[in-house]
């Protein structure tokens, strides 16, 4: 085992503890927290498995099996990234709808 699949197991490790700490206090919700204990299991099997991602990559006929690593990276980035982004314009919605019932509960109190 190579210095390269040490980290990547200290990685994954380091990133399954630090998500656990954070749903333990609180901080971090669940649907998010799976999320990212998946990326740590993959970090963690990859450097487990050293010969894993050249299993994959070579019926891929990917010719540098950590390109594969980079592309599969830049997805789960990219899928995070418009979940959040999608999840933002959910919340910005419902806050407008409360800052509007407030205040029209609050008209309706100085009305009486």
């Amino acid at each position: 085992m190579s210095s390269a699949h040490i980290v990547a197991l200290v990685g994954g490790a380091s990133i399954l503890i630090g998500m656990f700490e954070l749903l333990r206090r609180g901080q971090l919700r669940e649907k998010y927290t799976v999320l990212w204990l998946l990326v740590g299991i993959v970090v963690a099997v990859f450097g487990l498995s050293p010969g894993l991602l050249n299993d994959i990559a070579k019926p891929m006929h990917i010719a540098d099996p950590p390109n594969l690593l980079l592309f599969a990276a830049d997805v789960v980035l990219l899928l995070v990234t418009v979940h959040l982004s999608w999840e933002a314009s959910r919340m910005e919605d419902r806050t407008r709808a409360l800052a509007e019932e407030v205040a029209l509960l609050r008209e309706k109190i100085e009305q009486e």
